[in-house]
């Protein structure tokens, strides 16, 4: 799992969404749902990093596979918040395995 990981943060968009996820609040608009805690549209994503539709969520289907990233589905639209537990778990297993 841990070089499935890496791959996924091995991309200059992708650590850039993760950032951007990590306070979605001074990086995107208000969501329609209201609740920072369910996460950003995949919408905001993609205008933000100036992607189309497609490869913004191929892009966030790699982070979720990596672990790193949850998805809420609401509706037609898909909102994804970061896995900090993961990211942790990753981050001290990196360590120790280094």
């Amino acid at each position: 799992m841990i070089l499935e990981q890496l791959k996924a943060l091995a991309n200059d968009t992708r650590m850039q969404m993760m950032e951007w996820l990590k306070d979605p609040i001074s990086n995107f608009p208000p969501q329609d749902h209201g609740d920072p805690a369910i996460g950003v549209c995949v919408t905001h994503l993609q205008h933000k990093a100036g992607l189309s539709p497609s490869t913004a969520s191929a892009h966030l289907a790699i982070l979720q596979r990596a672990g790193f990233v949850l998805t809420t589905r609401i509706g037609k639209w898909t909102y994804y918040r970061r896995n900090e537990q993961a990211i942790d778990e990753f981050a001290a297993r990196l360590i120790i395995e280094l």
